[in-house]
């Protein structure tokens, strides 16, 4: 009984001091992924760097924050927490024209496209080294917790678009409401107020470049030809 009481006690001062941890202490850890392009591939050198601390853009930034912090609703911020690890199902799981449960093979293809993006994310991320928007504003009160990381690009953006985009070349006649779902991802990190505008419209073009390199990689061309194979006949349909 005395031990029992010792290790309860422990837990409890463990937990207190957790607790006691600020949330934007977490840092998001991330793994190097070279499946489909090389490091060399994935660090974009030539992409452009955030707007100036205090610079029109970035004052213009800092507007929209200030903006959407009045108006956003609970369930926006509740939306926006809904894909807080930026996962295929949290951004497509109810539009997926795979079937459900998402077949295993699709799920491991679908992670390595992740990673990929995500390391090509944080290497600009750790380039620039912009701060969340919270942390140079302090009227900024973001709705989806103290986030870790940096800000720019917006790693949301990306990992959405670059999933949407390939959700296109499946399905092309869902191109449009593919795209659409990616650009809600994005925008809710404005609103959720974790991300500045112009991180969420880099986190784009930053997409766009890294799914024209993955179209280039013979690995990504075998895993896109085998996530067609998976698709039910009328998905797939042209």
């Amino acid at each position: 009984m005395k031990y029992r009481k010792i290790a309860l006690a422990c837990g409890l001062l463990l937990a207190a001091a957790l607790s006691a941890v600020p949330a934007f202490a977490a840092e998001w850890v991330i793994k190097q992924s070279t499946y489909y392009l090389t490091a060399q591939q994935q660090s974009f050198p030539d992409f452009p760097a955030p707007p100036a601390a205090g610079s029109k853009q970035d004052q213009a930034d800092f507007a929209v924050l200030k903006e959407w912090q009045l108006k956003r609703t609970p369930e926006d911020c509740a939306r926006a927490n809904a894909g807080a690890h930026a996962e295929f199902k949290e951004f497509f799981g109810d539009m997926s024209p795979f079937a459900d449960p998402l077949p295993a093979e699709a799920a491991v293809i679908l992670d390595r496209v992740r990673a990929d993006t995500d390391w090509a994310v944080y290497g600009i991320k750790e380039r620039f080294k912009r701060p969340r928007p919270f942390l140079t504003d302090k009227e900024l009160e973001p709705c989806l917790g103290r986030a870790g990381g940096k800000a720019y690009p917006s790693g949301h953006a990306a990992i959405s678009r670059v999933f949407a985009l390939l959700l296109a070349d499946l399905v092309p006649s869902r191109r449009a409401d593919f795209l659409a779902r990616a650009d809600e991802a994005a925008l809710d990190r404005v609103i959720g107020g974790v991300h500045h505008p112009t991180d969420i419209e880099a986190g784009k073009r930053l997409a766009d470049r890294v799914y024209k390199a993955f179209k280039k990689s013979r690995r990504f061309k075998q895993d896109l030809k085998a996530l067609r194979a998976l698709l039910p006949a009328r998905a797939g349909a042209r």
